[in-house]
């Protein structure tokens, strides 16, 4: 009797968190389909998915791997014998470790895994998160076996008969937030009557969401709006500096939250960037939501994320230019309009996509 070997995954990319939580998500699922199956992540040195995929448990390799500068630079000269490096690596990488599959979750170090798999015939699989598709996946696209999108109508990006709406992968603590709100109140050391807005920037923090609640400290704390805000580990000591010196008792300062279940439960609205990890997240936590789309990404995608809820009325969408001068009185507006909260709450929860990861993991080992 032949024996069965174990399944050997690649998982590639990373860069935010947006993209490393839910590569993450899903080798936790395909674990949970199949213990026996190894699973090896391909990163991009210095970022986010270095520090996370070990902590998580997992072996990952890191790429000398960067982006190209939008605009003519010398950079990319560096840039592009980084890609070199990187690209001889994958080939090293995939000849030991033998992959039956490997996965491109997006970010830097996609690219270069994907396309030495794609050209040994080692079946990829994609996973599209945005509602736009950026230039290396679609060229990725071309090999790839399976393409797992969140939003509808991406055959513009992609051949029709390749793509899953799978939704994209959230962590599993977010499922069940009902129960939390009492322990996500004292976590934060918060008043239970009093509304809270929690305030994100992304993993790395935002600039203009950080300039445009400090700014309006003060109005917010008059119309008695408790506010959880990550303010990124970047912006933190000067905001922490400017909060201090603003002698504002209700907001609550933190670089990082690690209990993201937590803050979601303690919510009243949220305000956040709009990557697609993060727009599943709301999507699942069902909560109000204001986004301020970041300018700074590649095809200005989480602008189209943004649209792609506010025109069904599933959030309010603010544009990164307006946000200084309007965030604060949307806050206190929405807070206020109970009836509009709860059609922005349905709306938003209509749009959940349940259990992406282990749909995504399922496909993954057909594939293999």
């Amino acid at each position: 009797m032949k024996l069965q070997m174990a399944k050997r995954i690649i998982i590639s990319g990373g860069g935010t968190g947006g993209h490393v939580f839910p590569a993450i998500s899903i080798a936790n699922a395909l674990k949970s389909i199949d213990e026996s199956v190894i699973i090896h992540f391909v990163g991009a040195l210095g970022r986010l998915e270095m520090a996370k995929v070990p902590e998580a448990g997992y072996e990952i390799t890191g790429l000398p791997v960067a982006g190209f500068m939008r605009k003519i630079s010398f950079k990319n000269i560096n840039v592009l014998i980084k890609l070199i490096k990187s690209l001889r690596k994958s080939r090293k990488i995939i000849k030991t470790f033998k992959p039956d599959v490997v996965v491109g979750v997006g970010g830097y170090a996609s690219g270069p895994v994907l396309r030495v798999a794609g050209r040994k015939g080692i079946p990829t699989l994609i996973q599209e998160q945005n509602s736009y598709a950026g230039i290396t996946n679609k060229l990725l696209a071309k090999k790839a076996k399976l393409i797992c999108v969140a939003y509808e109508g991406m055959e513009k990006y992609f051949p029709a008969e390749k793509i899953l709406l799978t939704g994209n992968p959230v962590r599993k603590d977010l499922y069940e937030l009902g129960n939390k709100r009492e322990e996500a109140i004292s976590y934060f050391d918060l008043e239970d009557n009093i509304p809270i807005a929690l305030v994100l920037g992304g993993s790395g923090g935002s600039r203009t969401i950080n300039e445009s609640i400090a700014e309006k400290l003060g109005q917010l704390e008059k119309n008695k709006i408790q506010v959880i805000w990550q303010t990124g580990k970047h912006y933190y000591e000067s905001m922490k500096k400017f909060h201090g010196e603003s002698s504002v008792s209700m907001v609550h300062l933190h670089d990082f939250i690690d209990r993201m279940d937590l803050a979601y439960a303690a919510a009243d609205i949220i305000v956040s960037r709009a990557g697609a990890g993060t727009i599943a997240e709301l999507t699942i936590v069902g909560k109000p939501v204001i986004l301020i789309p970041s300018p700074n990404v590649a095809e200005d995608h989480q602008t189209k994320n943004a649209l792609a809820l506010a025109d069904k009325n599933a959030a309010l969408m603010l544009r990164d230019s307006e946000s200084v001068e309007k965030l604060a009185d949307t806050i206190i507006k929405l807070i206020k309009d109970t009836q509009k909260r709860r059609m922005l709450s349905g709306n938003i929860q209509s749009m959940a996509i349940k259990d992406s990861d282990v749909i995504i993991a399922q496909e993954i080992l057909k594939l293999a």
